[in-house]
């Protein structure tokens, strides 16, 4: 019998046991489009990107200006009538992310509310990791940092994280690893790698462009190799294991209004809504041209 790590919190391990019993045997080399950092058994806030850092031989860049969560948006191969279509400002908010602060509001399902309590009371406030506020509210200050870790030798960047919290709190909301990924039927996706203790959260979301140059960006996959929602983790032996979370999708939309980027992103569970969050985007810092 497969068994999770044994040496950790029980409310771990059961979760962990559970993507075993109910999901699926992984051999990473084969899907190299899924894998992403596991987070380690101690927490996942800032330090943890230090803790990644000296465990894998990579050096946090302080020191490059431009940094963003996918290096050029050319790199999604979205189709030419879409790429032209797309509006230059929610291209440079990707391409250079940490020039822009963010705040945003929230507003629960009623009906889900009390899982997210829950939730953050067993996993999350321990773990500093996905601490999504559980009352509705507007206008939450973020504090958003950009981290990249770099190969000492050749400056590849290896990880982007963004990290962000909330200003009023501190408290960790996300804590991801950015990037893109190819998907086995060669569709390019943005990729968001969140670690768990031994383990991660991953959501691979598919692009398009609408009508009016926004951004959408959508996790409603239908099966393992699909976009979606995935749960990853490693067993007490050394083995993988992965569980596609068919029923859990996240919709976002980025659009360009007259003087910032909104974002409305919309989690659904069973085809039933959750939470919406709404983001307002502003740029801090001036670009070097002019954006169009």
């Amino acid at each position: 019998m497969n068994l999770a790590y044994p040496t950790q919190k029980l409310q771990d391990w059961l979760t962990q046991q559970w993507v075993i019993f109910r999901g699926r045997s992984i051999t990473p080399d084969e899907v190299s489009w899924l894998m992403g950092p596991f987070g380690y058994l101690d927490g996942i806030g800032e330090e943890y990107i230090e803790q990644l850092a000296r465990k894998e031989g990579l050096v946090i860049d302080s020191k490059s200006g431009k940094k963003g969560l996918i290096p050029s948006m050319d790199m999604l191969h979205l189709p030419a009538h879409e790429l032209s279509a797309l509006s230059q400002h929610v291209i440079d908010f990707y391409e250079n992310t940490a020039d822009y602060a963010l705040d945003f509001s929230v507003k629960w399902n009623p009906f889900f509310k009390g899982f997210g309590m829950l939730v953050n009371k067993i996993f999350s406030n321990r773990i500093n990791q996905l601490n999504i506020p559980t009352s509705n509210r507007d206008g939450e200050l973020l504090q958003s940092k950009v981290i990249t870790l770099i190969e000492p030798e050749s400056g590849e960047v290896r990880y982007t994280f963004w990290f962000r919290s909330a200003q009023s709190s501190g408290q960790v909301i996300y804590s991801g690893a950015y990037g893109l990924s190819t998907l086995p039927s060669g569709k390019i996706c943005i990729k968001a790698v969140f670690p768990l203790p031994n383990g991660n959260a991953t959501v691979l979301m598919t692009p398009g462009v609408g009508e009016n140059g926004e951004l959408i960006l959508d996790s409603s996959g239908r099966e393992f190799g699909d976009a979606g929602f995935y749960f990853l983790l490693k067993d007490s032996k050394g083995k993988y294991w992965s569980k596609f979370i068919r029923s859990f999708r996240d919709r976002l939309i980025v659009s360009a209004k007259q003087d910032h980027i909104s974002a409305e992103q919309t989690l659904t569970l069973w085809r039933r809504k959750v939470l919406t969050f709404n983001y307002t985007i502003k740029r801090i810092r001036q670009p070097i041209g002019n954006i169009r």
